[in-house]
């Protein structure tokens, strides 16, 4: 069958939440089955109120546009558009709506909608009862809008099946309706459950943001630090639900994991599979890569922060450390009479001088691999550099920023 999902271009980039519907599509694919990635260039402008306890911040359509343009080249990397059984296929669904006039829409689509049931629907009857927020007529009309997207697929490719995140069941369903109304199709929506953590926080989201899947708004190294992660109780969910490992290799790890959770076999598999598959330069999700790719350096970086004693790092680490994670370079006069708090803005560290006296007041920075500093006056000294160039700068248990004096 042909099977759709749709990818709203809010942000010029893709995060893990959008994970779990876009590897499903590629799950099809693998099937036999004839995926379509729907890039919302006409939904992208109005919003979709779904989970959201907000009016979303309408885009202007050039940054629409340029977002739809990074979003295209994430999603061809996941799905296959040049196979000749069942290639994949990739549209804008501005390409069928933007020239419809709005009393065409209304009386073409509109009068096919009860205002009694879109009311009804979750999203819009949770925004409804918040007086203080409510919802706009834009954002009240996004569900027709993919309705009608349902409707032109199904009219003009046959497309017999929706895919969504459970937060899209009343839009899923809104377009079954519109198909049997106008087309007398009966066509179908399939539903995948929004990832929560095993701690009940939202998956996907760290102190520093959203994961994104664009490796200039989430660098390599943190993705793959962000599967290392993972919780213990999650893993091998997670596995089954990011990687095409089999479920032989799976239950695998799961009895390595239970044996030895501290060997963190599953974690590790987990953090090449899926950095392999967005950011190796073939896509595959094998975790077996060359030297220079994202995974053997995230992983070797990894092994020198965590894996390795402070004192025993050698120039090479260093030099390693500067070029393939997160560092920034000073002028070292500068540098050398420096406070504290201003280094802390500067790396990225602390939001602001006020939070980085907090930060430091709290006792979660350190200076190498000193214990935390109590002292919000402190300046960074020459014996801080070691090898008279390189400082480490941590907050917490998992922040680290290597400082190069210049």
């Amino acid at each position: 069958m042909t099977l759709y999902c749709g990818f709203d271009p809010t942000a010029d980039s893709l995060h893990v939440g959008n994970l779990v519907p876009l590897l499903a599509l590629r799950r099809f694919q693998l099937f036999g089955h004839y995926p379509i990635a729907v890039a919302g260039g006409a939904t992208g402008m109005v919003g979709d109120p779904s989970g959201k306890t907000q009016e979303r911040q309408l885009l202007t359509k050039e940054i629409l546009e340029s977002n739809i343009t990074s979003v295209k080249e994430q999603l061809k990397r996941l799905l296959d558009f040049d196979t000749k059984q069942n290639p994949a296929r990739l549209v804008d669904n501005a390409s069928w709506t933007v020239n419809v006039s709005f009393l065409d829409f209304l009386r073409d689509i509109g009068k096919h909608f009860s205002v009694n049931q879109m009311v009804a629907k979750e999203s819009v009857r949770a925004r409804m009862e918040d007086r203080e927020v409510g919802i706009s007529y834009t954002e009240f009309s996004y569900m027709l809008l993919q309705a009608f997207d349902f409707y032109v697929l199904c009219r003009d490719h046959n497309c017999e099946l929706q895919i969504g995140g459970s937060d899209q069941w009343g839009n899923i369903t809104a377009g079954i309706d519109l198909c049997r109304k106008k087309l007398g199709k009966t066509v179908y929506g399939l539903t995948l459950p929004l990832i929560t953590n095993a701690d009940g926080t939202k998956f996907g989201k760290t102190e520093a943001g959203a994961i994104w899947l664009d490796k200039n708004r989430t660098k390599e190294e943190d993705f793959y630090q962000f599967w290392i992660r993972t919780d213990d109780r999650d893993v091998i969910r997670y596995l089954k639900y990011f990687t095409f490992l089999s479920r032989e290799q799976i239950a695998a790890l799961e009895t390595k994991h239970i044996a030895n959770p501290g060997a963190r076999d599953a974690h590790k598999t987990l953090a090449q599979a899926v950095t392999n598959l967005i950011h190796s330069k073939s896509g595959d999700s094998s975790h077996i890569e060359q030297a220079d790719s994202p995974v053997a350096l995230a992983e070797r970086a990894s092994k020198i922060l965590f894996g390795k004693l402070f004192t025993d790092y050698t120039l090479e680490d260093w030099e390693f450390l500067a070029k393939h994670w997160h560092s920034i370079e000073v002028e070292k006069t500068k540098l050398t009479r420096m406070l504290l708090v201003e280094l802390l803005v500067l790396a990225g560290l602390s939001s602001s001088k006020g939070q980085a006296r907090k930060d430091i007041e709290g006792r979660g920075i350190s200076i190498n691999n000193n214990p935390p500093l109590p002292n919000i006056g402190y300046h960074i000294q020459t014996g801080d550099l070691q090898l008279g160039t390189y400082l480490r700068l941590r907050k917490g248990k998992k922040n680290y920023v290597v400082v190069v004096a210049k």
